[in-house]
């Protein structure tokens, strides 16, 4: 294995390592046993002494480094540091500015504010705003007064849930503010949000929330644009979730035509160019980390190409990746930057070994495929290790529906940054008039691909769910695949398979066992019954909020669909078809009562519930050859207990 290889593979095991460590104590036996595995591989592949040293010197650097700046701390002026120690929650009264626009959904808006003051003293720091009912549009570069309950974010309650500490740390913010109505102060200017924000209004306005999201998303990445939430499913599912990140493949479209367009002309004026595309790249997607990663490597490869010598976009990917931990260690915890650098590192060294065997083995009227198909296997076994790990799931069917999304992705994002060019260049009269006339080809290409994507995500078993897996299998899997990723290693392929297999058989075992796992978050209660790979589930509250909830719940545990749900609360005719999609059976509360009478049982194979009390109070609930009794108050207090008339009229 070459040393340049063996880069590539340490970009990889950093990235996994960042993902799995969370305290430095496990940054740093993550650090000696890949110092111990890199020297043992080296002596194996007789790797010069010398390219050893250095691989290890910069494994401890960016290790140490992201070990004590991964997770930031708050500052002093922090206002989460203001709050008493021994309150959960605090009234305030702050003035801060609004760092991004607020993200509506369901009347409530949600941004991030730079605090100046809190109660009268001088803070320096961030907190989450909230505000319900949002009639106040909060765009970036707004000031402030806002009087409201001030909390610290809460911890996930499972790790198939998101958790708001985390989260919010990771944006340098240690304290969420529950508002009721603010005060404006005064507007700065902003023309880089006034630009993304016109684009994306424009492009809604002329094509609909979904065509019109969609092409926003390619341009603005789709962060900064409100998509529905079932278009995003989608894309993911269908192993898509790339087109709507802002991502090294938007900006290769973007430079690639830039400099196809100035071919022939002299090195000065394509260097021009291109560096206003990727400039222009930058400023409407944002520092994102996949964004940031992106613009580096293109700089440098357009630097190194247009000055006449050989790049080498391995050694620019490791050198990009490093500054970039080196100097934002926080990014290393980022689950863009990690599935970035993985599917950049899979591109430049396997695509095109992986490209000669398709070649080789395909008949000849289909050989042709060979590049594209490489290139999304290339990618997908990459980032597979991180999407179990972060997601546990991946899409079955991605090669397939990047081969077949291709052919329309790259005239699309062409055509929308074009499209956005425009926007901002005519005036508001011109522009409103000309757009809806030269968006319509390029929106029905946009249906095309909604189309599409949704056809994908609608196959039979299109999502492989695995339920939670343990960082320490996945790094396990990352070894198993590296056999198969790098050529030089093809003789360990035989052991990789074995080693595969019992990961395999490992992660179904655990599946397999029965469980009931008990999720508490916002006042809703959640019981997942699990039996021989089956599940069932209890829910405490019928509303949009927990039928979200207990769908991420579900699919975090690696159940696609449940045997049954009873919820103990009336399920609205808007929340039907959401809990309807989860279960095959859903029985529901209604007018007070229990979903089951007393002396019925709502069960399927070794998974049941039902009422052991003739007044309700008390389910009796069974998974496998285990039972637990649980009182009704206490997965949802509000519920009154049944009375005897009650209980007499089931």
């Amino acid at each position: 294995m070459k040393p340049v290889f063996a880069a590539g593979l340490l970009v990889l095991l950093a990235c996994i390592g960042a993902a799995c460590a969370r305290t430095a104590a496990q940054w740093l036996s993550f650090v000696i046993l890949l110092v111990i595995g890199f020297a043992l591989g080296g002596r194996a592949c007789r790797w010069p002494r010398r390219a050893m040293a250095s691989l290890a010197l910069i494994l401890c650097l960016v290790s140490v480094r992201c070990a004590t700046g991964a997770v930031p701390q708050p500052q002093p002026d922090d206002p989460s540091l203001l709050l008493p120690a021994d309150q959960a929650v605090t009234p305030v009264q702050l003035v801060g500015r609004v760092r991004a626009d607020a993200a509506v959904r369901s009347g409530r808006c949600r941004t991030l504010l730079d605090v100046s003051s809190l109660n009268g003293r001088i803070s320096r720091g961030r907190t989450e705003l909230t505000l319900e009912p949002c009639r106040t549009p909060l765009q970036t570069g707004t000031w402030i007064e806002a009087e409201g309950i001030m909390r610290r974010p809460q911890s996930a309650p499972h790790p198939a849930l998101p958790g708001d500490d985390l989260r919010l740390a990771l944006k340098g913010s240690w304290s969420r503010l529950s508002a009721d109505a603010i005060r404006v102060l005064r507007q700065d200017r902003t023309p880089l949000a006034d630009a993304r924000r016109t684009i994306a209004q424009r492009f809604l306005a002329a094509a609909g929330p979904r065509e019109g999201g969609l092409l926003a998303a390619l341009v603005l990445g789709g962060a900064q644009v409100p998509l529905p939430q079932s278009l995003r499913d989608g894309f993911r599912v269908a192993g898509l979730s790339h087109a709507l990140a802002a991502s090294g493949f938007h900006l290769s479209v973007l430079l690639g035509s830039t400099l196809a367009c100035t071919r022939g002309r002299s090195g000065w004026l394509r260097l021009a160019a291109g560096s206003g595309a990727m400039a222009l790249f930058l400023a409407l997607a944002g520092p994102q980390p996949s964004v940031v990663r992106a613009v580096l490597m293109g700089a440098a490869m357009l630097l190194i190409g247009e000055s006449g010598h050989r790049g080498r976009p391995l050694g620019a990917l490791l050198l990009t990746l490093l500054l970039m931990l080196l100097a934002h260690p926080a990014w290393g915890r980022s689950i863009g930057f990690q599935l970035s650098a993985a599917a950049t590192a899979g591109l430049l060294i396997s695509a095109g070994p992986l490209e000669r065997r398709i070649f080789q083995y395909l008949p000849r009227p289909l050989n042709r495929l060979a590049p594209a198909l490489s290139i999304p296997l290339a990618a997908l076994f990459w980032t597979l290790p991180l999407q179990l790990l972060h997601f546990g799931a991946a899409p079955v069917y991605a090669v397939l529906s990047n081969l077949l999304a291709a052919p329309l992705l790259a005239p699309l994002t062409l055509f929308a940054m074009a499209l956005a060019v425009m926007v901002l260049l005519l005036p508001l009269e011109v522009s409103s008039m000309v757009l809806p006339w030269l968006i319509w080809p390029v929106q029905k290409l946009s249906w095309l691909l909604i189309k599409l994507v949704e056809w994908i995500s609608q196959w039979p078993w299109a999502q492989l769910l695995t339920g939670p897996v343990h960082p320490s299998l996945v790094l396990l899997l990352s070894l198993a695949l590296v056999p198969w990723l790098l050529p030089a290693s093809a003789r360990w392929r035989g052991l990789s398979m074995l080693m595969m297999l019992l990961l395999v058989c490992v992660q179904i075992c655990f599946q397999l066992r029965d469980d009931l796992v008990r999720v508490e978050q916002w006042g809703r209660q959640w019981l997942v019954l699990r039996h021989r790979g089956r599940a069932a589930m209890v829910s405490s509250h019928g509303d949009e909020l927990s039928c979200r909830i207990a769908k991420r719940l579900t699919h975090g545990l690696g159940h696609q669909r449940l045997d049954w749900i009873a919820v103990l609360d009336p399920v609205g005719v808007d929340q039907q078809n959401c809990w309807i999609s989860l279960a095959h059976t859903l029985q529901a509360e209604q007018r007070g009562q229990l979903p089951l009478t007393p002396g019925q049982r709502l069960q399927s194979d070794g998974l049941s519930v039902g009422v052991a009390d003739h007044r309700g109070r008390i389910l009796d609930v069974r998974f496998g050859a285990k039972v637990k009794h649980l009182r009704r108050r206490d997965l949802h207090p509000h519920l009154p207990e049944l009375s005897g008339a009650q209980a007499a009229a089931y």
